[in-house]
């Protein structure tokens, strides 16, 4: 069994993967912003709940939640939900997970900036939305591309998951292949997708970091 047959077999697997990579970045980058503000609320019972929801997320396994998600709906309010659910049960699965971790990332690097400059900012005029903008978010991104970088290759692996509510991602797709075939070659295979995907993160996320670092 050739490699170019094997990966072949494998490409529809890896589209899957792909496309829960991005669509998860795509809600929980942003998402994980807004938790974070919940996180920093002086309003406590905003930020005891945010502090629960992290707690939640960060504390039990993302296969669990992803299965909560899915059958959640059917065993807890009896709702029937179309077939095309399951993906959409993984993004949203995914996507409140990630946005916890990049909660806490996002809060440590606005914490790390010095308050002496939300002081200056507000002495020359800026309002809290201009101060945050102009001055905070763009100094908070430097600092926190590092650990950022971390999750999103964890995301590339974790993306394997998915396997857990039956959707055929690379690694399921090559599990089943080599069932078939009766052949270890095409996990091997998956092996080199994963590797050469987080590679491309990796080196994306060094130029983002590179890009920035006039912040310095």
């Amino acid at each position: 069994m050739s490699f170019a047959i094997v990966a072949g077999q494998l490409v529809e697997g890896m589209l899957a993967s792909l496309s829960i990579f991005i669509l998860t970045l795509v809600f929980s980058m942003p998402l994980g912003l807004l938790v974070a503000f919940g996180r920093m609320s002086r309003f406590k019972p905003v930020q005891w709940l945010v502090k629960f929801y992290i707690s939640v997320m960060r504390g039990t396994p993302l296969m669990l939640q992803l299965l909560v998600v899915y059958f959640g709906p059917f065993y807890l309010f009896g709702i029937k939900l179309a077939a095309s659910y399951r993906f959409y049960s993984i993004i949203i699965g995914f996507s409140i997970n990630y946005a916890a971790y990049f909660a806490e990332i996002y809060r440590s690097g606005i914490e790390s900036i010095p308050v002496g400059q939300r002081e200056a900012a507000k002495v020359l005029g800026y309002s809290k939305v201009q101060t945050f903008c102009k001055i905070i978010f763009p100094q908070m991104m430097k600092r926190v591309i590092p650990p950022v970088t971390n999750e999103v290759i964890t995301l590339v692996k974790d993306t394997s998951l998915a396997f857990a509510i039956a959707f055929v991602e690379l690694f399921s797709a090559a599990k089943q292949v080599a069932a078939r075939e009766s052949n270890i070659m095409p996990l091997f295979v998956a092996g080199l997708f994963y590797y050469i995907f987080n590679f491309v993160v990796a080196l994306v996320m060094d130029r983002v970091e590179k890009k920035l670092s006039y912040y310095n």
